[in-house]
């Protein structure tokens, strides 16, 4: 049986064809409408990935979050809502969820999304993990990047970056999303300030050996490549 994702989401027309979805995916695929039932679910299995409502019908989905944490819950969290604010994102990272998907969304970013957690919190490659010595690390509720066993020091914007890259590992992201995202859509300031961020990041995770490496797409942005099988 694949890893263990549990879907809390109080609408049925919203959570089937998430269920279905990550089912065909190979995932062990469980559903429940409510925060309670939620932090019931994970005291009773085992579960990698939590796909997280926000507007649940018993409590606030960042209660569930907290909660969850507060119980020792060291699985994935994502936080999928209709709320737009950036304040909901950054509050609910801060509550110790990994990642934020606004609705509306296509499925095959929840995939991705989901298959991005389970790299990022070392369940993609099964208990113990077969990652190469220099391979990238990311603990995003501890907000720190390790190569191997070494800690990577990066400031918060580097970090900001590297997250957003590494959810959307080997896929272009635009510089206009990383503006957008990790300093603000009404950022006036010059562009260069990401290149200098992402140079920066470069020679950071080069000099820790990290076998990641941070690609342009000239006129586009940035890609994280995964390193080549046996280079």
């Amino acid at each position: 049986m694949g890893h263990r994702v549990l879907v809390v989401e109080d609408e049925e027309d919203i959570a089937f064809p998430l269920v279905r979805t990550l089912e065909r995916e190979g995932y062990d695929v469980g559903w429940v409408d409510s925060g309670q039932k939620a932090l019931d679910e994970l005291v009773a299995r085992t579960t990698e990935v939590l796909i997280l409502d926000l507007g649940l019908p018993d409590m606030d989905g960042l209660e569930v979050c907290k909660q969850a944490r507060a119980a020792g819950y060291e699985g994935a969290i994502m936080i999928v809502t209709a709320r737009a604010g950036e304040l909901d994102r950054v509050v609910g990272l801060d509550y110790g969820a990994d990642d934020y998907l606004a609705k509306p969304f296509g499925l095959a970013e929840l995939q991705a999304r989901v298959r991005a957690l389970l790299r990022r919190t070392g369940a993609g490659s099964g208990a113990g993990g077969d990652e190469a010595e220099g391979g990238l690390r990311i603990d995003v509720g501890a907000r720190r990047v390790y190569a191997g066993d070494t800690e990577v020091p990066l400031t918060g914007k580097e970090f900001d970056v590297l997250s957003i890259l590494a959810a959307n590992k080997d896929k272009v992201v635009s510089r206009g999303r990383l503006m957008a995202d990790v300093w603000d859509e009404n950022w006036y300031g010059s562009t260069k300030t990401l290149d200098v961020t992402i140079g920066r990041l470069r020679q950071k995770l080069e000099s820790q050996g990290v076998t990641e490496r941070v690609v342009a797409v000239r006129g586009v942005g940035f890609r994280l490549e995964a390193p080549v099988p046996g280079s």
